[in-house]
């Protein structure tokens, strides 16, 4: 198991627990300026299918950073020496398809970003009943993104928002981007956001909320605990429909 630095406090949510664990581009001139900005970059690992041979468990994890330079600077310094050779052909790092001491590297120097925290929310497929959300699978990742926006640290923050471009389609986006909005001002409405899509080789913070979706998924997909063990910044982890016993 993974030692606890911290206790949290246990937050509720109409459907959706927290599980605390310590598993657990520039700011718009229409911004407020006597906020706190923030980047978030969201990527998910597993996939939208209820089918056999689908993955029982999808995870949507958050990336929450005060500078994305910090990031640029780590994958930079990856690419030009420590792992120059592996990533030479590579447009950008994916979990899936990168070695163990890439993930893990990434994971560890990322513990030394300053006031990075992460958030998870890990949908147990065998609770999902909606025949609605089965089958509208665009639906369903909003829903589960929009659990997510509800449960991010606001702080007096406005945010920017990265996501990868897995919704080609601009009705999609647009979808997506109302939904998210609207769940993440719930409480907050004076909250600004920025929504940004495009492909992770784009923003290096988008390259490691990839490898973080990866880590946890391995925990609850394979019950494989390497990876997330690594992480010891601040981590929140929800379980949609997930009972705290």
């Amino acid at each position: 198991m993974v030692k606890k630095d911290k206790v949290y406090k246990l937050k509720m949510d109409d459907n959706i627990n927290m599980l605390p664990s310590n598993l657990k581009g520039l700011p718009d001139e229409s911004f407020s300026k006597n906020k706190i900005f923030r980047y978030i970059y969201i990527d998910e690992s597993g996939d939208l299918g209820t089918k056999c041979g689908s993955s029982k468990f999808l995870v949507l994890t958050a990336l929450n950073v005060k500078d994305f330079k910090e990031l640029d600077r780590i994958i930079k310094n990856m690419r030009r020496n420590k792992f120059k050779k592996e990533l030479k052909k590579a447009n950008e790092i994916k979990a899936n398809s990168s070695s163990s001491a890439v993930i893990l590297y990434m994971l560890k120097k990322l513990n030394e970003v300053s006031g990075a925290k992460i958030y998870h929310i890990v949908l147990d497929k065998s609770k999902l009943y909606s025949n609605y959300l089965k089958e509208e699978k665009q639906k369903l990742y909003n829903f589960i993104a929009g659990k997510l926006a509800k449960n991010l640290s606001r702080d007096n923050s406005n945010f920017e928002i990265k996501i990868d471009k897995s919704k080609g389609n601009l009705f999609l986006q647009e979808d997506f981007n109302k939904y998210f909005e609207k769940r993440l001002k719930e409480g907050s409405c004076n909250i600004k956001c920025k929504i940004e899509h495009s492909y992770s080789h784009s923003w290096s913070g988008l390259q490691f909320a990839d490898v973080l979706a990866w880590a946890c998924f391995q925990k609850f997909e394979y019950d494989n605990e390497e990876y997330l063990n690594e992480i010891k910044i601040e981590q929140e982890v929800y379980q949609i429909w997930k009972k705290i016993e």
